[in-house]
C-alpha cells in the first residue's frame, strides 16, 4: 500500500524551513512525519536530536527564530526547563527536540511508523561531487598533478 503525504503545502513548508534550522544548529537524525491522516490537531511532527541538554536548547532557539521570520508563532512551548525534550507547538507542525537518549527510550518513530514521511535534504551539506569540483582547480575541474600527467 503506498503512503500519501496529506498534509498541507503550508505545513510542509514550516516543517521543512524547521528542519532546516534544526540541521543548521547541527541537531541529528532530523525526521518529518505526516500525521494529518491521524491526528486532526496537527499535520506534520518533526522529529530531531542532540546529544546534550545544551544543544537541545539551541535547536530549539534556532527553530523558533527562523519560524519567527517567517510569521508562524509557536502557541505552546513545553519541556524547556530539562532541556531533555522540547516540544513547540506551531499549530499544523508540532516540533519535538530530544536528547538523543530520550529519542532512542521514547522511539517516536516506531509509534507513528504508519505515517509516510516528508522527505528532507539539509541544504547546508554539499554532495561530494559538488565538493572535488569547488575543491579542484581554478577552472572548476578536479585535475591533480597525479591525473594530468604532469
Amino acid at each position: 500500500m503506498t503512503c500519501l503525504v496529506t498534509a498541507t503545502d503550508r505545513a510542509r513548508e514550516i516543517a521543512l524551513a524547521a528542519a532546516q534550522a534544526a540541521a543548521d544548529k547541527l541537531a541529528t537524525d532530523v525526521v518529518l512525519l505526516d500525521v494529518s491522516d491521524r491526528l486532526v490537531i496537527t499535520d506534520v511532527f518533526l522529529i530531531a536530536s542532540a546529544p546534550n541538554e545544551r544543544q537541545v536548547d539551541s535547536i530549539v532557539d534556532a527553530v523558533e527564530e527562523r519560524l519567527r521570520r517567517d510569521g508562524v508563532k509557536p502557541v505552546r512551548r513545553e519541556g524547556e526547563r530539562d532541556g531533555r525534550w522540547v516540544l513547540l507547538d506551531f499549530v499544523d507542525v508540532v516540533v519535538h527536540v530530544q536528547h538523543a537518549e530520550e529519542r532512542a527510550y521514547y522511539a517516536l518513530e516506531r509509534l507513528w511508523k504508519d505515517c509516510p514521511t516528508i522527505p528532507f535534504l539539509d541544504s547546508s551539506h554539499t554532495t561530494p561531487a559538488a565538493a572535488d569540483a569547488s575543491s579542484g582547480s581554478p577552472d572548476g575541474s578536479s585535475a591533480t598533478p597525479e591525473t594530468t600527467g604532469r
